[in-house]
């Protein structure tokens, strides 16, 4: 075997169910730890709407939402849910929802913790992440750096590169640009936003992500219009085959329940990213009274993403696939199966698909540049940033004109490893969790947090000095 088939199976082998047991199994215990607190999650969507300007922090509450959303949705929610059916069944759809459903506990969990260790440098600017929880509420330094070195170097694979490729391989296959056009301008536009750092990263995510994720769903619903007739017969097998790979039909002989239970699990997962510990990253700079305000807003992310913009899709490709369920297009990829639901759409149905994929991946680029500049200002202090913007831009270029298999590999490699010192981080912790929860319940959520954010003598140095 290569080098890139042995990253390639162990890729594959990480984010089976290891994975899939050490998340959900987190999504389930923190679900029941925290007093199944996705029963408030219309206050948490209200929530991020609403301003705590009285409050530490550096950007908004929506801002933070925005920015994190701006890395979540994307070619996950498209071609993930695609792949995750054709490799699966339909029933993946509903595997693929329950993730979103117990991941809103983990994704509130580990951004509680995230904002309640966070920190503040000598200029004034908020630094959270699991690394601080590991490191202040843990004691586990060690495994701070291990988060911060991990999450670093997957954002330049999966958040950067990746990204880039995705949106130059699109411009040049549907408007017919060559690809160092694209790398130049791409380079260029991301250059100029994360030069203004997280104010400007979440100014631009504020007004791109709701824009690209209303788009998207309106292209969703129209196609659901369009497919109406079979609608019930798509819950329907939907809710059937993920208990009975039988009722999926003729057209996913290959199916099985463990296939279906494996893909919807691992592309669920991955698409809201509820457990890696990205989100925090961001939600730790927002202004909030106490941490379970954020917490609750930043759990909002994982329902719009998943819950909500995961299962249209979900339904789009199936109701698609029964409707032309004598065409070729069962067993095909997800990247196919998604073109073809879109394609049903008159003149502009492919615009859309084209459109969503180029600004999804766009927005991924910056909401993981932020991640990643976070972590390498805990590891290397602030002087890194400098140096971290221009590897950036530069990644971005070349990301935009060579194949990235072997990166791509790595790359979700490393954002899979994230996910084990982070569940460390929310498990340790699980007991600061539930007391901070039911401390801000009721009545006492707008109460403001009295404790003090320490001063981070070494914000120039980072821990690595």
């Amino acid at each position: 075997m290569t080098f890139s088939e042995i990253i390639a199976s162990i890729d594959s082998f990480l984010w089976g169910w290891p994975l899939i047991l050490l998340l959900f199994g987190t999504h389930v215990f923190m679900t029941f730890r925290t007093g199944f607190i996705q029963k408030e999650i219309f206050r948490a969507v209200k929530m991020s709407v609403s301003k705590d300007d009285d409050s530490e922090g550096d950007v908004s509450q929506f801002g933070a939402l925005t920015t994190a959303l701006s890395s979540t949705i994307g070619t996950g929610n498209i071609i993930g849910v695609g792949t995750a059916i054709a490799m699966g069944g339909p029933g993946a759809v509903l595997w693929m929802w329950l993730t979103g459903v117990f991941g809103m506990a983990t994704k509130y969990a580990e951004t509680l913790i995230a904002v309640k260790y966070r920190v503040k440098s000598e200029d004034g600017t908020m630094i959270g992440g699991a690394m601080y929880a590991l490191d202040r509420g843990l004691h586990r330094k060690k495994l701070g750096i291990l988060f911060a070195i991990l999450t670093s170097l997957a954002a330049f694979g999966i958040g950067c590169m990746v990204q880039a490729n995705a949106v130059s391989a699109s411009i040049s296959q549907y408007f017919s640009v060559k690809p160092v056009i694209t790398a130049l301008v791409l380079a260029f536009i991301v250059g100029l936003v994360i030069l203004g750092g997280i104010q400007s990263i979440t100014k631009v995510s504020e007004k791109l992500v709701p824009f690209m994720a209303l788009f998207y769903v309106i292209g969703c619903i129209t196609i659901l219009v369009i497919n109406r007739s079979v609608l019930p017969e798509t819950i329907a097998v939907i809710f059937k085959s993920a208990f009975n790979a039988k009722a999926a039909g003729a057209g996913f002989a290959g199916a099985t329940v463990s296939a279906s239970l494996r893909y919807g699990f691992a592309r669920g997962l991955f698409s809201n990213e509820s457990g890696l510990g990205s989100a925090p990253l961001v939600a730790s700079a927002a202004k909030t009274r106490n941490p379970k305000r954020q917490a609750l807003v930043s759990m909002s992310g994982t329902f719009w993403d998943t819950v909500v913009i995961c299962l249209m899709t979900g339904l789009v490709l199936v109701s698609t696939i029964l409707k032309y369920a004598s065409s070729s297009i069962i067993g095909e990829n997800g990247s196919f199966l998604t073109a073809k639901a879109f394609s049903m759409i008159p003149n502009i149905g492919e615009p859309v698909l084209i459109i969503g994929l180029i600004t999804f991946a766009f927005s991924t680029i910056l909401g993981w540049y932020y991640y990643g500049e976070r972590c390498m200002v805990y590891l290397f202090g602030q002087k890194s940033i400098r140096l971290y913007k221009i590897l950036w831009v530069i990644g971005v270029f070349a990301g935009s004109l060579v194949e990235l298999n072997l990166v791509w590999n790595i790359a979700d490699l490393l954002n899979g490893l994230m996910a084990v010192p982070n569940i460390i981080a929310v498990l340790g912790l699980h007991n600061v969790i539930r007391s901070e929860t039911q401390k801000y319940s009721g009545e006492h959520i707008n109460d403001p947090d009295t404790s003090e954010i320490p001063v981070l003598k070494n914000a120039e140095k980072g821990v690595l000095h």
